[in-house]
């Protein structure tokens, strides 16, 4: 087996394992910041780690392009058209392990894509956890504010009347 799928492969789980690490880590320190609702911070977080994935699959693209066309490591069989949007397109339904099969490598490809499918599901894996975590510590967060307001609206009556019975 030649290496330089083995080396082109643990490249990129490096580089993709990396980018998701630093992309959580900033998420994170932004929406600590952040002092609106805890349900925007949610909505924030969706839609970053949407980019990061989306730059983790270009990356893959990329690797795919390279791999077949500069270093003739194999090829593409099925519906394929030489544009880099179809490279897109492959590597998202690889990333995301939906596997259509219109589109489907050949050689030395096969094991990429192989790399790519698990590394992905890692890592939405790893993002559906991170998103979980803050969902329940900001939407946690966003009820005990209403609580806490709600308490002080419903003892505000009370307070009155108590008020208006010491007079």
């Amino acid at each position: 087996m030649p290496l330089m799928p083995v080396f082109v492969c643990a490249t990129l789980v490096i580089a993709t394992t990396l980018m998701h690490y630093e992309s959580l880590r900033i998420i994170s320190a932004v929406i600590q910041r952040v002092t609106s609702h805890g349900r925007l911070r949610v909505l924030f977080s969706m839609f970053a780690i949407f980019a990061a994935h989306m730059l983790e699959i270009a990356l893959y693209a990329i690797a795919y392009y390279l791999l077949r066309d500069e270093f003739g490591m194999g090829n593409f069989g099925g519906n394929f058209s030489n544009t880099f949007s179809t490279f897109l397109y492959f590597s998202a339904e690889t990333f995301t392990s939906v596997g259509l099969g219109d589109i489907f490598p050949t050689g030395p490809l096969r094991m990429v894509c192989g790399i790519e499918a698990l590394n992905g599901l890692l890592l939405i894996g790893w993002s559906a956890s991170f998103t979980f975590v803050n969902m329940e510590r900001f939407w946690r967060d966003d009820d005990a504010d209403g609580s806490a307001k709600q308490a002080a609206i419903t003892a505000a009556p009370a307070a009155v009347n108590d008020d208006i019975n010491l007079r």
